[in-house]
This record gives structure tokens, sequence and C-alpha cells, in this order.
């Protein structure tokens, strides 16, 4: 009897073994088929955000050229601007300068006795002030007398004697000269020792 048993179960057993194996191999193909799907679209979703990564990344560099573009633009404006300035401001002081000619000439030809007069004096008193507010703002008269002679600064309109300097020395002072912000607004007028 125990081998009859051991027939029936063995019987039953190989005859569920089939069906069993059939669903595990359904489950498991169903699972790769599924794995598959799921492998499809995380490479969908991968390349996506690979796409959207790469748009990213151009568009940061579109954002870094302009404002690198912008800066550039700034600073040549502001060096334009600082430019047209210069420009004005040298023009004004252009300007300016026969008028403090004319002052230098008016006083120079003051007799001695009169310098002391209430219009000499004040007259005078506007020419040290127009000095002093151009100095302060860079304008600055240009040594000529007794230096060597420079045409970056001097303009040498006639040769002299002089046994008081020597050759290449500027003897005389015609015409005085300026700078602004260390550039030649007008170059002296001189006199040059031959």
């Amino acid at each position: 009897m125990a081998e009859q048993e051991k027939e029936i179960l063995e019987e039953e057993t190989t005859a569920t073994e089939p069906e069993e194996n059939a669903e595990a191999q359904e489950a498991v193909e169903e699972a790769a088929e599924e794995n598959k799907k799921a492998s499809k679209k995380q490479a969908k979703q991968d390349k996506k955000t690979d796409a959207y990564k790469e748009k990213i990344e151009q568009l940061e560099d579109k954002v870094m050229r302009q404002m690198a573009e912008f800066e550039n633009f700034r600073k040549r404006t502001d060096k334009e601007k600082q430019a047209m300035f210069e420009t004005g401001a040298k023009s004004v002081i252009e300007k300016m300068l026969p008028v403090i000619d004319n002052f230098e000439r008016g006083l120079a030809t003051v007799p001695e006795d009169k310098k002391e007069d209430p219009f000499v004096d004040g007259m005078n008193r506007i020419y040290k002030q127009l000095l002093t507010e151009l100095d302060a703002i860079g304008v600055k008269p240009i040594e000529a007398l007794g230096q060597e002679f420079d045409p970056n600064f001097h303009n040498a309109v006639m040769q002299v004697e002089s046994e008081e300097y020597e050759s290449g020395i500027v003897a005389q002072e015609l015409q005085k000269g300026y700078t602004y912000r260390d550039t030649v607004v007008r170059h002296s007028m001189v006199a040059v020792v031959s």
C-alpha cells in the first residue's frame, strides 16, 4: 500500500508540476516584458532629461555671453562719455585762456603807483581766483622760462642769443601754455637760445 500511495502521489505531483511551471514561466515573461517597458520608459526619460540639460547649458551660455557683451558695452560707453566730457572741458578751457591772457596783460600795464588802487586790487583778486579755480579742476600752467625746450609742451617761434642761458633752453615766454590733466591744451610760445 505504501507503494501505491507513492505512485499516486508521484502522479499528482507530476500532473501539477507542468501547470505550476507554465504559470511561473508566464509570470517570468510578464515581469521581463514589464522590465523592458520600464527600461524603455526610463531611456525616454533619460533622453528627455539629457535634452533639457543640454538646452539649459545652451541658455546659460547665451545668458553669460550677453552679460559679458553688456559689460563691455557699459565700459565702452563710460569711456566714450568720459572722452566727451574731457573734450568739452578742453573746449571751455581753450576759450577761457584768452581771458586769462587779457587779465595778465591788463595787470602788467598798471603803473606802480596805481597798484594799490581798489579797482586794480579787485581785478588782481578776480584773476587769482580764476587761476585757483582752474588749478582745482586740473588746469596748470606749463613751466617754460629757463627749462630745456620740449616740443611736447613748447612751440618755438624764434631763436635768440643769450648769455644767461645755454643753447636749447627757453629764454623768453611769449605766451603761457597750459595743460589739463596732463594733456596739453595750449603749447607755450617761446623763444629758444640758439
